[in-house]
């Protein structure tokens, strides 16, 4: 039984029902017990809506809603006010934990209670952040300098399943809304380095959660083109501008 009193799941959700009691199951079935769980829906259609009324005959946890989709950046803000706890541990209702999850973020919220200057744990990454300095137990701290080569050093931040301190808003300022998915994702990620954001990130990036996409319930996000585009042209194309737009947008 792995006990996490101060630690609330927040968990967004958008018409995926089955794949947020796929989630909840896995916590439960990992004997994962936290001081509360949020789940933030965006507007789902009734039929989820329904379903998830029966999920907390099953699970227990807080469902807060908003009658109309309004994005990311709604979505999470409105889940994040609900959590009472002073740690938050942030999953997308497409992420499963893997049976080392608990004993490691054990050791991250360890980590987080003897590092006052810590803001966040990051457990799952695309790509290994190119500036970590280890610190132990399987963790590494990340950082950043403007000067460091290479664009992939301004992902600092990513929604992507992570531990954070519930005063994050204090700090970095609510989500924007009302914009698209990848530039509320930016937004804040820039936000996070301008305030000097700290963040350990687990070494075994792909090794905590398995994020997975059923044909039933496929992913809800839809990318551009452009971002998705392999053809080594448009590659390198899209990684100068990246490069150009990012230390941009920084330094401003």
């Amino acid at each position: 039984m792995y006990n996490f009193p101060d630690v609330t799941l927040l968990i967004t959700h958008y018409n995926r029902s089955s794949s947020l009691e796929r989630l909840l199951r896995a916590f439960q079935k990992l004997e994962c017990n936290f001081g509360g769980i949020v789940v933030s829906d965006d507007g789902s259609k009734p039929e989820h809506l329904d379903y998830i009324q029966n999920l907390t005959k099953s699970y227990d946890f807080t469902l807060v809603t908003t009658p109309v989709n309004k994005g990311l950046g709604n979505n999470i803000n409105k889940g994040q006010d609900a959590v009472k706890t002073d740690f938050t541990l942030y999953v997308q209702e497409d992420f499963v934990p893997e049976p080392i999850f608990p004993p490691n973020f054990e050791r991250a919220l360890k980590f987080m209670h003897e590092r006052p200057d810590l803001d966040m744990v990051r457990f799952y990454a695309y790509f290994n952040y190119p500036y970590l300095k280890p610190v132990g137990d399987g963790f590494s701290e990340m950082l950043f300098k403007i000067t460091y080569p290479g664009y992939r050093k301004f992902y600092y931040y990513s929604d992507h399943p992570h531990l954070r301190r519930s005063t994050f808003f204090q700090k970095f300022g609510r989500y924007v809304e009302g914009i698209k998915v990848e530039a509320t994702e930016y937004e804040m990620m820039m936000s996070v380095l301008r305030k000097k954001g700290k963040s350990l990130f687990f070494n075994e990036y792909t090794s905590l959660f398995e994020q997975k996409n059923s044909e039933d319930e496929p992913s809800t996000v839809r990318r551009n083109m452009w971002r998705d585009n392999q053809n080594l042209l448009i590659v390198a194309m899209r990684n100068l501008y990246r490069h150009l737009r990012f230390n941009y947008n920084y330094l401003k």
